[in-house]
């Protein structure tokens, strides 16, 4: 069987043909590519009227994956990590905020394969005790990252020799960025294990997890199928692994 990745969704006020709805809304080159790697996609959208509230079932729901996505979007709200929001801050869902917690929350405890992506990435760092820049430009006085919202950027990384990032992707690519916030402070746990040239941090992972990558870049625009495949490659080991147990 193929493994089954969860990936995060956000909910939209969107319009198709004569609808006009409220809708669990993703980019469809997030589960194109998960398919592409060989996984099966299952979208997980977040529900604000779950009994129990958007946290309910998380840990079911990871019972059933083999891994986990978590998707790029609107900021963190800084009250996670003891902060008052930027004026620049924008895009803040607490519901959706919550969701993601408890499903990444499920999955660390379970040893799932993690692939977070952009906001992704935010939410890792912050769940484990991180803090973010709320602005970027702020900090490194420049614009980089994302010159405008919606727009995305070259931007070169360098990764660290001997971590997952570096064995993903190499000593150092380029990829597409569009975020006006990065990791300040590290999360319990986790490494840098990427940097653009200003120095700011372009992805972290979990050494003491099976696999827990985080890219603050945007691999599903430049339709890299890189960290999707890492991803399934460790979801099917985390998959037979579970079947073996089953049948002893």
């Amino acid at each position: 069987m193929l493994p089954l990745i969860g990936v995060s969704t956000y909910v939209a006020d969107v319009a198709w043909a004569s609808w006009e709805r409220r809708a669990a809304v993703l980019p469809a080159s997030y589960f194109e590519l998960v398919a592409a790697a060989g996984g099966r996609p299952l979208l997980l959208p977040p529900a604000s009227t779950a009994p129990g509230g958007p946290e309910a079932g998380a840990a079911e729901v990871v019972a059933v994956l083999d891994g986990l996505v978590l998707t790029g979007g609107g900021d963190v709200d800084p009250a996670a990590y003891g902060e008052e929001p930027d004026p620049e801050v924008g895009g803040v869902d607490p519901i959706r905020d919550a969701s993601e917690r408890a499903l990444l929350a499920a999955a660390l405890e379970a040893d799932l394969p993690v692939l977070a992506i952009c906001r992704g990435c935010q939410v890792l760092n912050v769940f484990l005790g991180g803090t973010l820049h709320q602005h970027l430009p702020d900090v490194v006085g420049n614009v980089d990252h994302r010159r405008q919202p919606m727009l995305f950027e070259n931007v070169d990384v360098e990764t660290e020799p001997g971590t997952t990032a570096a064995s993903v992707f190499g000593p150092g690519t380029t990829v597409l960025c569009s975020h006006h916030q990065a990791v300040r402070d590290l999360g319990r746990g986790l490494v840098a294990t990427a940097r653009a040239g200003d120095g700011v941090v372009e992805a972290v992972e979990l050494p003491s997890a099976r696999f827990v990558l985080a890219v603050q870049w945007h691999p599903e625009e430049a339709m890299d199928r890189r960290p999707f495949d890492a991803l399934v490659g460790a979801a099917d080991e985390y998959s037979q692994e579970r079947s073996a147990r089953a049948t002893v």
